[in-house]
């Protein structure tokens, strides 16, 4: 079952293109703004159709903040018809452009022909997307709220260890091992100064609190 992530602030249109590919038993996400759709791209999206004019972030924006890390189809449904306006969701980085209104069938078809033709696979081991953030796993990066933040190589271990296993909770010992080795010399006390730097860093930008602490066991990634 294919999974389609309907990004767009019309709710009368997102309730009539639900029960329209519901019944072609498509799993529905949805999002009323930017923010919302960047937010369910942890559901890793099959196919993407995305408005352009929404509120707290564009499509546009959207789809140029993402193009690079998430590799499914992204449609462009928009009111918008001048060239220029085509022009602009291609270069973004979107895959196609549907003016309304639309023919449903014509829809039909191109969804179609994109999950056939591009068999291209979601990077659910590549980037973790969560209110806001933005973990690039190859590149070794983290975004918060549409920034790249700095943190050193430790702190970014932990980051990624955690993250890639949510709801685990793990001691400072065996944080200690996984970033700095079984043979690295130091005390596994530093894990506690390592996630308070962290913890500052995210909240310069969020208040979303990514690392819980366990009282007398250790720390996991939230889910």
């Amino acid at each position: 079952m294919a999974k389609l992530l309907i990004a767009d602030d019309d709710k009368a249109l997102v309730t009539m293109l639900r029960t329209h590919f519901e019944m072609k038993r498509f799993e529905i996400l949805t999002a009323e703004d930017g923010g919302e759709a960047l937010e369910k791209l942890k559901y890793q999206p099959d196919l993407i159709l995305l408005d352009i004019n929404m509120p707290r972030m564009d499509g546009l924006s959207l789809c140029r903040l993402i193009r690079n890390k998430i590799s499914c189809p992204i449609l462009f449904l928009t009111a918008k018809a001048e060239e220029d306006d085509r022009v602009d969701g291609l270069l973004s980085g979107g895959d196609d452009y549907i003016t309304k209104p639309f023919s449903l069938k014509e829809l039909d078809a191109r969804i179609t022909a994109h999950l056939m033709r591009e068999q291209r696979r979601s990077l659910p081991s590549s980037c973790l997307f969560r209110d806001g953030l933005i973990i690039d796993y190859a590149a070794k990066t983290v975004q918060i709220a549409g920034s790249y933040t700095e943190f050193t190589r430790a702190e970014y271990g932990i980051i990624e260890f955690l993250s890639l296993n949510p709801g685990i909770v793990f001691d400072r010992d065996r944080i200690y091992e996984k970033v700095c080795g079984y043979d690295a010399e130091g005390d596994s006390r530093v894990i506690t100064e390592l996630i308070r730097r962290i913890r500052k860093k995210f909240q310069a930008f969020t208040d979303t609190e990514y690392i819980e602490t366990v009282w007398g066991m250790g720390y996991r990634w939230a889910k």
